[in-house]
């Protein structure tokens, strides 16, 4: 669709609630105006222009209807009433939450997405989420990003030392504001923080973690998330502001820190400004912002991908579709380099092109991988770049391995299985010859009339995630027919009271076009797995498996002192987006049935965890209810925690010898 055409199907959207994006009086000053062609706004100015669009109750009921019944595919909906230990702060009533923000009055429409965004995030699934594309497209970030250090045997909290050079990166447009209010943030650096905002800084660091974080059931790695901490963003080394220091929304002027600065010992009472920063796409003035960012566009809404343009669009971009398990970072657009100095300074090996930087210690006996994401841009590429750094590795007499999963948000699913299945060999999987998990998905009226419809309609796993052919059977792990039924009959337990009904279990069918080995390419006793349990969906799948069936020696660096902390952090399995799970329904010539969600007035993302991993240690509960600790705990150093040459050096050392 043209760029003219998309902006016209915008305005007639918009004359469907025309509320929502009514002109200002003659009298009152345009907000939106006002930051127009600035990269870097002063939060307050942001906010302005975001609370100028008054609550619209046709769009309220228009996204909490498709909300609603999107959770009706939600797989662990009934889980919820009453979290199993040690995840029980994450137990809420989602109908009732629901039925709450229906009848509570709002001033905004920002109020209102933002209520919606507060409950789904604060689920802690960081595949079951709302993200509203009109109010998600600032970020606000704070010149003194925090970090937890262990100092003379102690762990504190401190501002990053290396913030100058971290906060730089980000150009003149961001430091020239400070300078130009006479706030001097790089004094800060490296400062032993004492509080913030009058409590303990570990304590506010887990307020954050309760109601900003999101995306990881687990308290600990949530909490850890809070904290600055480096990361593969695409193909580059980077560092994340952390939650504290990089929260989503522009509804924070200042961060009010009791600080020694370096070289003192005098505390002092500091209020560090945030400044926000638009990560969205240009606009002139309120009416532009909203056309921009707010309406449904051509991309908002599913397909029926029996539609030839449709399909040819799919085939473009691959064969098949392809099981996607990835948690949405809103730090990961503001891609901040990891500044030079701290990136590693060995060669890298072969197949470190992508994202997997890998590298041979100066012990010469030693391989890392860090695997940044299993969402590459080359699907095929990613494997034949293990094959490649595996076989260089070898080469090179590399007798252990070291595989480092810091911040790792997922990506596809059969990626996951593949990295398993290379780096332990097929022979070691015995009587279970799939690299992957025992799965299923809700079977809920709506979702066996599509898996119903896709076969009668002969549709197959070229088009739709629904087919049957997309598993293997559970008994011989063989693929199934596309006329296969696997919910007729569905199975059905009962959880905190529920019923819930799944449909009967299967085994993924992965394309991998790389031999797998039968036998591992090194001991597995020489193999471990080291990250900050920010290691999320198909990465947490990854650790799973490598701790299920192979009990891989994993250590998790970070945290709040004391505080147990998973090795995991979101560990549901595939999550469909919108777009995708309403292209099921409309594939299926299903979007008439009473069930079904209605289209999105609004350009948003409603996604959901769609499917179950069980397992291995107890095949009555999801993984993502499985508490898995690690073997060891690290706190990080001044030396390691954005440093990842020096951590793999240390960890290398205390893991494998």
């Amino acid at each position: 669709m043209s760029s003219l055409l998309g902006r016209l199907t915008a305005l007639v959207a918009l004359s469907l609630v025309p509320a929502a994006i009514s002109a200002p009086p003659p009298t009152a000053a345009d907000p939106c105006a006002k930051i127009a062609g600035k990269t870097f706004v002063p939060p307050a100015d942001a906010l302005a222009c975001m609370k100028s669009f008054p609550f619209n109750e046709t769009l309220r009921q228009n996204v909490l209807t498709v909300i609603s019944r999107v959770f009706d595919f939600y797989t662990f909906e009934d889980y919820y009433l009453n979290s199993p230990p040690p995840f029980q702060d994450s137990t809420t009533n989602i109908r009732a939450q629901l039925a709450r923000i229906n009848r509570t009055h709002y001033e905004t429409d920002f109020d209102f997405n933002k209520a919606v965004y507060d409950f789904t995030t604060q689920l802690n699934d960081g595949h079951t989420r709302w993200f509203p594309d009109c109010y998600t497209q600032f970020q606000n970030l704070l010149p003194a990003p925090v970090v937890t250090l262990e100092e003379n045997g102690v762990q504190n909290v401190f501002v990053a030392p290396d913030s100058v050079e971290f906060v730089s990166l980000l150009g003149t447009n961001f430091t020239s504001f400070f300078d130009s209010i006479k706030f001097d943030f790089r004094r800060l650096a490296g400062a032993k923080v004492l509080e913030i905002e009058g409590v303990d800084p570990y304590a506010y660091a887990q307020h954050i973690a309760e109601t900003q974080s999101g995306n990881f059931l687990d308290l600990g790695v949530r909490i850890n998330s809070a904290f600055s901490s480096y990361r593969i963003s695409g193909t580059d080394f980077s560092q994340r502001f952390g939650d504290i220091s990089g929260p989503q929304f522009p509804t924070q002027n200042t961060l009010t820190m009791r600080l020694i600065p370096v070289n003192s010992t005098r505390a002092e009472t500091v209020h560090v400004p945030f400044l926000a920063n638009y990560l969205g796409a240009p606009f002139t003035n309120r009416e532009d912002f909203w056309i921009t960012n707010c309406a449904a566009n051509d991309g908002t809404n599913g397909v029926d991908f029996k539609n030839s343009a449709a399909l040819e669009k799919l085939k473009a971009n691959r064969l098949k579709k392809l099981a996607r398990a990835a948690i949405v970072d809103s730090s990961a657009k503001n891609a901040v380099g990891l500044p030079s100095q701290f990136q590693p300074t060995l060669p890298p090996v072969n197949g470190s092109e992508g994202v997997i930087k890998s590298f041979i210690l100066p012990d010469k006996k030693t391989g890392v991988m860090f695997v940044g994401s299993f969402e590459p841009d080359d699907f095929n590429q990613f494997q034949t770049d293990v094959q490649a750094t595996i076989a260089q590795f070898k080469q090179s007499g590399v007798s252990q391995l070291l595989v480092d999963l810091t911040n790792n948000g997922g990506g596809f699913v059969c990626l996951g299985q593949f990295l398993h299945a290379f780096l332990t060999g097929t022979k070691s999987f015995g009587n279970f010859p799939n690299p992957g998990f025992e799965s299923t998905n809700r079977a809920n009226p709506l979702a066996q009339k599509i898996l119903a419809s896709d076969i009668e309609l002969g549709v197959t796993s070229a088009i739709a995630f629904y087919p049957a052919d997309n598993w293997a059977f559970l008994s011989n792990d063989t693929q199934m027919s596309p006329k296969n039924n696997y919910m007729k009959p569905p199975t059905s337990r009962i959880i905190n009271g529920q019923t819930f009904v799944e449909s009967q279990r299967f085994l993924d069918v992965c394309p991998f076009v790389v031999d797998l080995p039968e036998d591992p390419p090194f001991d597995p006793k020489k193999i471990a797995i080291v990250g900050n349990g920010n290691c999320a969906s198909t990465c947490a799948m990854f650790s799973t498996l490598m701790n299920e069936r192979h009990n891989t020696t994993i250590a998790v660096f970070g945290g709040k002192p004391g505080l147990p902390t998973q090795f995991k952090g979101m560990a549901g399995n595939q999550v469909l987006e919108w777009f995708d799970i309403d292209s099921e329904i409309k594939t299926a010539n299903l979007k008439d049935d009473p069930l079904a969600p209605p289209d999105l007035l609004v350009s948003g993302d409603f996604r959901h965890n769609w499917r179950i991993a069980y397992s291995f240690l107890d095949e009555t509960l999801p993984i993502e209810y499985k508490s898995e600790l690690p073997h060891f705990r690290f706190p990080y150093t001044v030396d390691t925690y954005n440093n990842p040459q020096n951590l793999w050096t240390f960890a290398a050392k205390q893991l494998l010898g």
